[in-house]
């Protein structure tokens, strides 16, 4: 009497192949970049129409549209500003090209001047780590819980 013995694989290997392989493949492309354009500057033809001295916000307005900032010093500096991004999955993004155009209103609300800055002109701010003190007691959340029993009843006043 001769046997031969088949081999079989079980049967749940080749069904977990397929899910697997998909899974692998959704994690590989959620970590692809992702390049992203936010803001508007208007186009140099634009900006030439603008006249200092005689243009004022309101012209200003119609032409370039509302300004992305306006500066919180003096209020007579309209900032417009385009930034391009790249950014990986949930990592900070990377600055690709920035470009801003600075409006100079002067006092009576005539445009001044037009600068226009590109990335290789930001001035990168580092805060300070320090931390401000502050006057009262560090209750911690346990001790709020329980210094809160028994303040409240249920009777309206």
């Amino acid at each position: 009497m001769n046997m031969t013995v088949i081999h079989q694989r079980p049967p749940s290997q080749p069904r977990l192949r397929l899910p697997l392989a998909a899974l692998a493949i959704s994690a590989l492309l959620g970590c692809s970049p992702v390049q992203s354009s936010h803001g508007y500057i208007p186009d140099d033809q634009l900006v030439a129409k603008v006249r200092p001295g005689v243009h004022d916000r309101d012209s200003v307005t119609s032409l370039f549209g509302s300004p992305t900032s306006i500066a919180n010093f003096n209020g007579e500096t309209w900032l417009y500003v385009k930034q391009e991004t790249k950014r990986i999955a949930f990592f900070d993004g990377e600055i690709l090209d920035q470009d801003v155009l600075a409006v100079h209103f002067d006092k009576a609300g005539l445009v001044q001047n037009i600068q226009r800055y590109g990335l290789a002109d930001r001035k990168v701010v580092v805060p300070v780590e320090r931390v401000s003190p502050t006057r009262g007691k560090e209750v911690t959340v346990l001790a709020q819980f329980f210094g809160n029993i028994g303040r409240f009843s249920g009777q309206e006043k």
